[in-house]
C-alpha cells in the first residue's frame, strides 16, 4: 500500500486548480445507462472511485472510454446493450455509489441486480430509502445474498409508475437513484424532503439534457414528468467543493496565502462564513476564492447538517484547523453516527480532543508532532494531510489509497505550492 511522507512547517503559496466533483461524476456516469446514445461528460476527475463505475459500466457491456492525453477529463459512454445488468460485488465492494446503478437499471431494463454498497466506515448510509421509493413507484425488491434485486410491474415488463414519495430523511444518493428512475416512468412523480446538495442539480442538468422533464431540483420538492426515452448529451461536471474546501483549509492552517481557482464559490458558502469567523482573510472572486491567514486562528463551533448548510465530508478537515485555533472547539456531527475516526490518529499527533456521543470537543492551539498514522476513510486521510503540514517533524501516513477514492493528484497540487509531500510505496511489503 502507498503512504504519503508529510513534513510540516511550509506557508502553502501559490494557485491551486480544482477537478471536477467525483460526487456528482458518480450519479452522471449511471445516468449513461437510461439510454442507448452516447454520453459525453467533462471534467471527470481522475480518481480511484472512477476507474471503478469504469469498470461496473464496462463489466454490463457499456462501452467507456475515459480519454487519454488532452481528452484526459473526458469521457464517452454508450450503453446500446446492458447484456448483464448486475453491479458484481468484486467490483463495487470499495464503493459507496454502487446503489446509484440500481434506480437508472430497473427504469431501463425492467431488472437490476445490485450488490449491496461498500466504501468508506463511516457509519450507516441505508439503502431502505431507494427501495421504499421503487416500490412506491411498482417495483418488487428482495435481498438475498448480499444483492438487491429490484423488478418493474409485471416481472419487468412494464415500466415503472409515478409516485408521490416523501423521504423520511433527507438523502443524496436517495434523491439521485430514484430521480434517474423516475424519469423514465409512466406519469408524474412528485418527491418530497430532497436533498439540495449541488452534485442533485448537476444530475437533473445532465437528465434535462438528455431530454427530461423535472422541475424544482435544487430544493426540497422535485416534479418528474416521465418520457418513453432519453437521448444523448454532452455535459460538464460542476467542480468539486469538497476539494475546495479542503486546499481552503490546508491554505488557512499553514498560515498560508493560497488562491484556488476553478471552483463555484456559492457552493461553500458555510464554510467560508466559518473561516472567516476563525480569523481567516478571504476574498471571493466569479470561480476563485483567495484565503490569507497569519497563523493566529479562533476557535469557530460547527455542527454538520444537510446543504446548504456544513457539510459532513468537511467535518475531519475542519477539526484538524480547530486544532491550531485559540480556544476550544465543538464539532457535532449530525449526518453519520461514525465518523470521529480520524481523532485518535490527530491525538496521536498531539491534539487535545475527546468525544461523547455525536460532539467532539477541540481544545486548540496544540503542538502537533510527527508520527505513523492510519487514514480510515476518505475525508479522515484529508484531516491528517492538514495536521502533517503543520506538525514538527515527518509524518506517515498509511492506507492513502483511501484518500486516492476522492482526491485527484493531491499530492502534487500540494506540492506545487509549498508543501513537503512525498507518496512511497509500502516499503514493508515483501515481494
Amino acid at each position: 500500500m502507498d503512504k504519503f511522507v508529510v513534513r510540516g512547517g511550509n506557508p502553502l503559496l501559490g494557485t491551486i486548480k480544482v477537478s471536477g466533483a467525483k460526487n456528482s461524476a458518480l450519479p452522471c456516469m449511471a445516468a449513461a445507462i437510461l439510454t442507448e446514445d452516447e454520453l459525453v461528460l467533462e471534467n471527470i476527475p481522475q480518481v480511484r472511485d472512477i476507474e471503478t463505475e469504469r469498470k461496473l459500466l464496462s463489466a454490463m457491456g457499456a462501452e467507456v472510454d475515459l480519454g487519454y492525453g488532452r481528452a484526459q477529463h473526458r469521457t464517452r459512454i454508450k450503453c446500446a446493450i446492458l447484456s448483464d445488468p448486475v453491479a458484481k460485488y468484486e467490483i463495487v465492494k470499495t464503493m459507496r455509489a454502487s446503489s446509484l446503478v440500481l434506480g437508472p437499471l430497473i427504469a431501463r431494463t425492467g431488472i437490476a441486480r445490485v450488490a449491496m454498497p461498500g466504501g468508506c466506515a463511516i457509519g450507516g448510509r441505508p439503502i431502505d430509502l431507494h427501495i421504499k421509493g421503487l416500490e412506491a413507484m411498482g417495483a418488487t425488491v428482495t435481498q438475498d445474498h448480499g444483492y438487491l434485486e429490484a423488478r418493474s410491474p409485471n416481472n419487468g415488463s412494464s415500466r415503472l409508475k409515478g409516485a408521490h414519495i416523501v423521504f423520511d430523511k433527507i438523502t443524496v444518493t436517495g434523491t439521485e437513484d430514484l430521480l434517474m428512475a423516475a424519469v423514465l416512468a409512466e406519469g408524474e412523480t412528485v418527491f418530497e424532503n430532497c436533498a439540495r446538495e449541488p452534485e442533485v442539480t448537476d444530475l437533473a442538468t445532465l437528465l434535462t439534457a438528455m431530454g427530461a422533464k423535472i422541475k424544482g431540483a435544487g430544493t426540497s420538492t422535485i416534479h418528474v414528468h416521465g418520457v418513453a426515452q432519453l437521448h444523448g448529451a454532452r455535459h460538464r461536471i460542476n467542480p468539486d467543493r469538497i476539494e475546495a474546501g479542503t486546499f481552503l483549509l490546508a491554505g488557512a492552517i499553514t498560515g498560508g496565502d493560497l488562491s484556488v481557482e476553478g471552483c463555484n464559490p456559492a457552493h461553500l458558502g458555510a464554510l467560508l462564513a466559518k473561516l472567516e469567523s476563525c480569523g481567516v482573510k478571504i476574498e471571493v472572486g466569479k470561480d476563485s476564492i483567495r484565503v490569507r491567514s497569519d497563523g493566529a486562528l479562533k476557535a469557530a463551533n460547527i455542527s454538520t447538517e444537510e446543504y446548504p448548510g456544513f457539510p459532513t465530508d468537511m467535518q475531519a478537515q475542519f477539526m484538524a484547523l480547530a486544532t491550531q485555533a485559540e480556544g476550544t472547539t465543538t464539532v457535532t456531527e449530525n449526518i453519520f453516527e461514525n465518523r470521529f475516526m480520524h481523532v485518535q490518529e490527530l491525538n496521536r499527533m498531539g491534539a487535545n480532543i475527546t468525544v461523547e456521543g455525536r460532539t467532539a470537543t477541540v481544545r486548540g492551539r496544540s503542538k502537533l508532532e510527527s508520527a505513523a498514522v492510519m487514514c480510515s476513510d476518505l475525508r479522515a486521510s484529508a484531516s491528517l494531510v492538514l495536521a502533517a503540514l503543520v506538525a514538527d517533524g515527518e509524518t506517515i501516513l498509511d492506507r492513502v489509497y483511501h484518500l486516492d477514492r476522492g482526491y485527484e493528484h493531491f499530492e502534487e497540487k500540494l506540492r506545487n505550492v509549498g508543501a513537503q509531500i512525498r507518496r512511497m510505496g509500502n516499503v514493508f511489503t515483501k515481494k
